[in-house]
Formats: structure tokens, C-alpha cells, sequence
């Protein structure tokens, strides 16, 4: 296995509130997370932070050997807690009151892929040499689109596509996605929104087949954000399945 993650600023915004982790833990289990916060000033990292700090201890403490239904209990868990400690957080400091945060991972083990999902940063995987996206984005004009009220084209320019229907730290019951991926898979990729408004998936699958190793992949992903106009905070995480027997 090969990864590496980036988070950048973006050219717009003057902090960044995204936090992202990539881990592996003693069995070669493998999580990867970003989480996109918001709420302003320093309490959307905060919340982003306290999401991606808890689910990095928690995953090196508790995550061994676990069957796949145990994974999928493992991760509503995690999101049920992190959503308590947002809402914890916000009691002991006031002026973090009305912070959240989205929260796209996987999972990866020898016997299984899951993603886990609130809000609308993506998980893809690549089969094939194709990009496919796993995640299902929580926004207003997914909705309307499901509804068949917009259409796709319609909700790309929409002057509301960024308002969230579901995020940590909105409400005390979070319900979060979880996709069950077959294994037949060569890479992994999640991104916050500050990628996937700027660079459509076409795009996106065209960099990672590219030429360069997966650092160059990262870096370029982010400078193609930045070039068009880097409006948020951007953030990458990739892993590449290297070896042919790796594959299941």
C-alpha cells in the first residue's frame, strides 16, 4: 500500500477549517478520513478537529480484528460520539456555538472496504481504471435532484448547492451512511468539496491515471482546485492498492 494526504487553504479563504488522517494500525487495517468544518473563525476546525482526533485514537485503540458488521457498528458509534463531542464543546465554549463538520472515511482491510459518510465531502474508489464515486453528497440540490425537482446540470450552478442537509454538530441524532465497496478495487481517493467543486470527476479520474507518483497526484489535484479559483479549502486523501496480490 502506498498514501498520502494534503489539505491546503484554498486562494480565498485565510484559514483553513479541514482536517484529514490517514492510518494503519498493528493488523495492516487501514482508516482514512477528512472532515470539512465550518461554523467561521476557529470553530470549524475545531469541529473538524474533533472529529478527525477522536477517530484517529479511537481507530489505533479499539479497531482490531473486527468483523465486517462489527466495522459498520464501529463506525455509527464513532459518528454518534464525535457528534456528542461537538455538541459537548460547544456547551464549555459559547462562542463555538453553531459549529459542524462533515465527515467522509474508509476503512480498509484484507477482508473488506467501507466508507462511512455525513455532509458532502466524497469517497471514490478506482476499478478498472475508472473513477467511480461511492458517497452520496447530503446537500439541498441532491435532494431536489432525487426528487427529480433539478436536474444534475441544474444543481451544478444552483445559488444554494452548498447547503447541507445533514452534518456533525447539527442536531443531536446524526445518521450517517455507510457503503459496503467490494475489494476488487486498485485506489482509494476522499476529498473534501473544496476538490469536487472545482474539478469534476472526469477530471479527476484523468490525474490519478496519469504520470507521477501519488504525492505529484495529490499536489496536482490541488493546484487544479487553486487554478480555478481555490473558493474553499481543499483537501485530498489517496491510497494505492500497489501490489497485484493485494488485490481480493
Amino acid at each position: 500500500m502506498k498514501s498520502f494526504y494534503l489539505t491546503d487553504a484554498g486562494k480565498v479563504r485565510d484559514h483553513n477549517e479541514d482536517s484529514v488522517i490517514i492510518l494503519k494500525n498493528s493488523n495492516n487495517d487501514y482508516l482514512m478520513a477528512i472532515a470539512d468544518g465550518m461554523g467561521g473563525h476557529s470553530a470549524g476546525e475545531v469541529a473538524s478537529s474533533i472529529a478527525i482526533s477522536y477517530l484517529g485514537n479511537h481507530f489505533k485503540e479499539s479497531f482490531l480484528n473486527m468483523s465486517k458488521v462489527d466495522a459498520v457498528n464501529w463506525i455509527r458509534d464513532a459518528v454518534n460520539e464525535i457528534n456528542t463531542l461537538i455538541f459537548q464543546h460547544e456547551k464549555t465554549h459559547p462562542e463555538s456555538k453553531g459549529m459542524g463538520t462533515t465527515l467522509v472515511m474508509a476503512i480498509l482491510t484484507k477482508d473488506y472496504l467501507l466508507f462511512g459518510n455525513v455532509g458532502d465531502s466524497s469517497g471514490f474508489v478506482m476499478k478498472e481504471d475508472k473513477l467511480h464515486k461511492v458517497t452520496y453528497d447530503h446537500t439541498l440540490v441532491n435532494l431536489l435532484v432525487s426528487a427529480g425537482e433539478l436536474t444534475k446540470e441544474e444543481a451544478s450552478t444552483h445559488p444554494r448547492k452548498n447547503v447541507l442537509m445533514k452534518a456533525l454538530g447539527a442536531s443531536l441524532d446524526v445518521d450517517v451512511d455507510v457503503f459496503d465497496c467490494d475489494m476488487d478495487i486498485t485506489e482509494i481517493l476522499l476529498s473534501s468539496d473544496g476538490l469536487t467543486n472545482m474539478v469534476d470527476k472526469d477530471q479527476i479520474e484523468k490525474v490519478l491515471l496519469g504520470k507521477g507518483d501519488i504525492e505529484d497526484k495529490v499536489i496536482k489535484l490541488i493546484q487544479k482546485a487553486n487554478n480555478r479559483g481555490g473558493t474553499d479549502n481543499i483537501s485530498v486523501a489517496y491510497l494505492v492498492r500497489e501490489e497485484e496480490g493485494d488485490k481480493k
